[in-house]
């Protein structure tokens, strides 16, 4: 029951009550023990760890209690997945619909009269509330490096969630 309640807890429902549970544990024994279930739900769910990682992960308890959380977290794998995913989303409603891209040779400025710097216009169209915004952006190179590399990152974050 608590099992369940620690996971509708981490998919946005109501989570478990301590009064519920306070002739068992004290509050401090409560907060760590919601943490830690939490932490290996979340952690099971991402990281899709085996059977066996998760009960050696639960080796200070009962092999019973291990089994009645191994078994909730394989009931409710799927349906973690699916709120920590949302979460995610949820940080922006903004979505790419869109981009272009032209690479610009920069040969003077009202500064320097010779520059020949490689220029980058990228203009993206995002979709944020159900309207089409257009944002336009112009990098140099080290600009467009930090670019790559910030997506490339964002891009193994998301893979790991799946």
């Amino acid at each position: 029951q608590l099992c369940h309640r620690v996971v509708d807890s981490l998919c946005g429902r109501e989570p478990p009550h301590r009064g519920d549970y306070s002739a068992t544990w004290s509050l401090q024994e409560w907060l760590q023990l919601l943490d830690s279930l939490t932490a290996l739900f979340r952690l099971a769910v991402v990281n899709n760890i085996s059977d066996e990682v998760v009960l050696s992960q639960l080796s200070d308890v009962s092999s019973s209690q291990a089994e009645v959380v191994l078994s909730v977290l394989r009931a409710r794998e799927e349906e973690i997945r699916c709120a920590l995913l949302d979460r995610t989303n949820s940080i922006s409603s903004a979505t790419l619909q869109d981009f272009d891209w032209q690479l610009k040779l920069a040969l003077s400025s009202d500064k320097i009269s010779s520059l020949h710097t490689p220029l980058l216009s990228l203009s993206l169209d995002v979709r944020e509330n159900g309207a089409l915004r257009p944002v336009t952006l112009e990098m140099n190179r080290d600009e467009l490096g930090m670019l790559i590399s910030s997506l490339e990152s964002a891009n193994k974050v998301v893979l790991q969630l799946k």
